[in-house]
């Protein structure tokens, strides 16, 4: 599951998505396979952290399973 981390939040990106330009077709992040095709991904501060990625909007997403 992808969340966008917001200050102390989590937003759904079906609440932020939809408006961005690099969205796909239903509004939604271009994630395949375990990739976000719309932003890069971060440096793990700690292996324990899950996966993040910064998108092209500036959001940093993180991957939640």
């Amino acid at each position: 599951m992808l969340v966008i981390l917001m200050e102390n939040q989590l937003v759904s990106p079906q609440q932020v998505c939809p408006t961005c330009l690099m969205a796909d077709q239903g509004g939604q992040p271009r994630w395949q396979q375990g990739q976000l095709r719309c932003g890069r991904a971060l440096h793990k501060q700690d292996q324990e952290q899950p996966d993040q990625y910064e998108c092209q909007m500036g959001f940093r997403i993180a991957r939640i399973d």
